[in-house]
């Protein structure tokens, strides 16, 4: 009981991920996903 406590406790602390953090991850995202698409495509 008290570990689940712990990390929810560690989750709170971690710091929030930057704006800029944040899109760069969606860029790759959308980079990783549309690399996916046209492979399918192309075969």
């Amino acid at each position: 009981m008290s570990k689940s406590k712990d990390t929810k406790k560690d989750q709170k602390k971690a710091p929030q991920k930057t704006a800029k953090e944040k899109k760069q991850a969606k860029r790759d995202k959308q980079a990783k996903s549309s690399s996916v698409l046209t492979k399918t495509a192309g075969s």
